[in-house]
């Protein structure tokens, strides 16, 4: 048997672990609360991609059909999803008596 001790084993110490964890914790807190702050930019930038999308949608329609068409007519017709929710911040999409697409915060 041996029994000496090995000081050439490889791993890593208890003080090498808490500096990565402790480099990994930073580089968290450093890049979640810009993550955050960007967010609603994104979901503002999507609900003006959505807009234009509904308001080229409503002009296909009106060229087809020859009215001014709802967000339901739109969805029944297959013109939209079904399963469309509206803008991703939350706003809701509504079309004027001219055809025109705007958001009103809910």
């Amino acid at each position: 048997m041996n029994l000496k001790k090995r000081n050439n084993e490889k791993g890593f110490t208890l003080i090498e672990m808490l500096i990565v964890m402790l480099v990994i914790s930073v580089l968290l807190i450093v890049t979640i609360p810009n993550v955050a702050k960007h967010n609603s930019n994104i979901n503002n930038k999507g609900c003006q991609a959505y807009v234009k999308m509904v308001q080229a949608q409503v002009q296909a329609y009106e060229m087809d059909k020859n009215k001014i068409p709802t967000l339901a007519e739109l969805k029944t017709e297959g013109y939209l999803k079904e399963d469309a929710k509206g803008c991703p911040n939350g706003n809701e999409v509504v079309i004027d008596l001219e055809g025109n697409v705007t958001t009103v915060e809910k």
